[in-house]
Parts: structure tokens; C-alpha cells; sequence
């Protein structure tokens, strides 16, 4: 038999139940999840949303397993953490690892256990109390706040030139969003290595991706041979001649000589699609030289606000439609980013500091909950 370990951390629950997302990771731990579920409880705070702040999961590999082993496990996970979870308690979601799949296979055991048909989970299934554009909702919420960063700095997205890192859900929905915006996407990457394309991406090349990617499993190099793209072994993207670069993978995949060669190649915005995948020295390094950076706990907020949408729409026993949602998420997005500019604008017309303005703003919010209920 294997042994896997399985935490929850819940950091923060003065502005609305804890929510944040589940993520399987062999080489998950517990200090992980603290930084992440630290940075959650400020990137709800920023949605406007009631919820908390928590991130979970588990040192479980489901890479190579058959879906009746991952459902063994999420049963087995659940069975332990239903004791700490409900609508009004704790809401998770996926993360890295934990798709609409192992959703489905963590609810129905909720089900099985509680014999309550409630919105414990958000990421659901659309037939099953899901939320209709909650799989896109990060990357296109990446795409929204890049668009309202542009149009604060008096741009467009049109005929930009985008570099994205990752080939995921957040990844393909952020470069699915960008081509229908009018831009150019010039890179998708995995662990091994980076495609890239000066052309960008066409749409029915994005299907193809996205077909290889998330149905097959297939790794980058495969992708790129198949849609007649550069392959770059062993490099990131952060080499590719870019206007705007969205790291959408994981945690410090970004680094200092990596935003050096950035700025080299003309890069002027960066927008986290991953969180914290910018190290602190890459970001230092952005602002230094006026390069526009946007934090993953206001760029990337879409996912979670998304969730929270499919929360409210759980309590009020109703589908909204695609459009709606939609709408919402653009709005939220818009929020966040009226908010950062509120807290990380001089009022002079120059650049927002949108890493302080995004931390001012959720730190601010979170406090006076707090002390209100006399927490402090």
C-alpha cells in the first residue's frame, strides 16, 4: 500500500467562509500551502467577495494513474477531510493536479458521507451545480486585467505580442483569450521545454494544443512538432521577443536574469497567471526599469471569483448562463483593478504600482474585518 500525506490550511475566515483551491503534487508540503493560503486570504479580500481565505492537498503524483486510482484517493482524501469542510465552513477547489475530474470523485464521496446535496466544492461538473466558464475563468480574468492595464495606460491588446509559460488550464485559456482579443501569442511551455513562434498562435492550432495537451497528455515537444512550431529544449519563454509576458505555470519560474532578458527583448507588462511565479528579485527588477507588473492575487483572482459566483449560484439553487458569468467575471476583474490603482496610483498619470496597490487593498479590507470583530 502507499502512503501519501493530505493537509488543509485555513488561514482566515474574518470576511466569509475559508476557500481556496486543493492542488496534488509530489513534492507538495505543509510550508507551501501556509505561503499560498496566506496569499489567498488577500486575493479574496481583493474580489469584493465573502469569502476566507485556506489552500490544500496532497504529495499524491496523478500523473500515470488510472482514474479508478485517482478516485480511490480522492475518496480516501475526503474521507478524512469532511469533517472540515462545508458550504458555510470551507469551500475548496482544484488547483495544479486537481481538475474537474478529481472534483467530481472528492463531491461525490462529500455526498456519499454528509447525504447532503450542498456547494461544499466549487469546480464542479455544469451538470452537477457547476459553473459554466469557471474551467477558463483564470486565464481569461489574466487577459481582463491585462486589457484594463493597457486601457489605464492608454494601449490595447490588439497586436500585442504575448509570452505565456505553462501549457495548463490557466495557460490555454489566458492564450485562447488573448487570440480573440487580436493578440499574438509566441510561446506555450512544460517542464521541458518551450515552443515558440514569431506568426503566433492561430486559433485551430490552439485546439490542437489543447487537444494533445489535455486529452492525450502529451508533452510540449510533441505539441510543437505537430503545429510546425520552433522547439527549445530545456529554456523557459522569457527569452522570446515579447510586448507582454503572462507566467502561468508555478511558483518562482520566474527569476532575475529571466526578467533581465525580458526587458532586453522589450517587454513592458508582466502579469502573473500562476501564483507567485515571479521571484521577489525578478519583480524588483520590473519596476526598477517602469516594466507594468500586476500580482498573481489580483491578476489571476478570476479563478477563485469565478468560484465564488458557482458558491452563490449553489445557495440560490441556479444556473446562471455563460454570458452572465461572464459579465461578472470582467466586472470583478475591473474592481480589482480599479482597487489596486486606488491604492498604487500617485494621481500624477504615472504608472500604477500594482503590487502595492493590490497588497494595500487586501490587507486594508481583511484588517478592518478583523479588528471589527474584534479578532485582534
Amino acid at each position: 500500500a502507499q502512503v501519501n500525506r493530505g493537509w488543509r490550511v485555513q488561514f482566515n475566515n474574518a470576511i466569509g467562509p475559508y476557500k481556496g483551491g486543493l492542488r496534488f503534487d509530489p513534492g507538495l508540503t505543509e510550508s507551501v500551502l501556509k505561503f499560498l493560503g496566506f496569499e489567498q486570504c488577500f486575493k479574496n479580500a481583493l474580489t469584493g467577495l465573502p469569502i476566507g481565505g485556506a489552500k490544500g492537498g496532497a504529495n499524491f503524483d496523478p500523473k500515470g494513474r488510472s482514474d479508478d486510482e485517482i478516485m480511490r484517493f480522492c475518496q480516501a482524501l475526503m474521507n478524512q477531510l469532511v469533517h472540515y469542510i462545508g458550504p458555510n465552513r470551507d469551500i475548496p477547489a482544484g488547483d495544479i493536479g486537481v481538475g474537474q475530474r478529481e472534483i467530481g470523485y472528492l463531491f461525490g464521496q462529500y455526498r456519499t458521507l454528509t447525504r447532503e446535496f450542498v456547494g461544499a466544492l466549487t469546480g464542479k461538473g455544469v451538470s452537477f451545480g457547476g459553473s459554466e466558464l469557471r474551467t477558463e475563468a483564470t486565464g481569461y480574468g489574466v487577459l481582463y486585467f491585462v486589457k484594463d492595464m493597457l486601457d489605464r495606460a492608454g494601449g490595447d491588446v490588439d497586436g500585442q505580442r504575448i509570452a505565456i509559460s505553462g501549457a495548463g488550464n490557466v495557460a490555454l485559456h489566458a492564450a485562447e483569450k488573448a487570440i480573440a482579443l487580436g493578440a499574438r501569442v509566441v510561446t506555450l511551455s512544460d517542464s521541458g521545454g518551450t515552443m515558440h513562434d514569431a506568426d503566433g498562435l492561430e486559433q485551430e492550432q490552439l485546439e490542437t494544443v489543447k487537444r494533445m495537451k489535455q486529452d492525450r497528455g502529451c508533452r510540449i515537444e510533441q505539441v510543437a512538432e505537430e503545429v510546425g512550431w520552433d522547439y527549445r529544449k530545456g529554456e523557459t519563454p522569457w527569452s522570446a521577443e515579447c510586448d507582454i509576458a503572462l507566467p502561468c505555470a508555478t511558483q518562482n519560474e520566474l527569476d532575475s536574469d529571466d526578467a533581465k532578458a525580458l526587458i532586453d527583448n522589450g517587454c513592458r507588462l508582466v502579469a502573473e497567471g500562476a501564483n507567485m511565479p515571479c521571484t521577489a528579485d525578478a519583480v524588483d527588477r520590473f519596476q526598477d526599469k517602469g516594466v507594468l507588473y500586476a500580482p498573481g492575487k489580483a491578476a489571476n483572482a478570476g479563478g477563485v471569483a469565478v468560484s465564488g459566483l458557482e458558491r452563490a449560484q449553489n445557495a440560490q439553487h441556479l444556473v446562471w448562463t455563460r454570458n452572465r458569468v461572464d459579465d461578472e467575471l470582467q466586472k470583478i476583474m475591473r474592481d480589482i483593478h480599479d482597487r489596486c490603482e486606488r491604492h498604487g496610483g500617485n494621481g500624477d498619470g504615472r504608472p500604477v504600482n500594482y503590487r502595492r496597490g493590490a497588497n494595500i487593498a487586501g490587507f486594508e479590507k481583511l484588517a478592518d474585518a478583523m479588528i471589527a470583530q474584534g479578532v485582534l
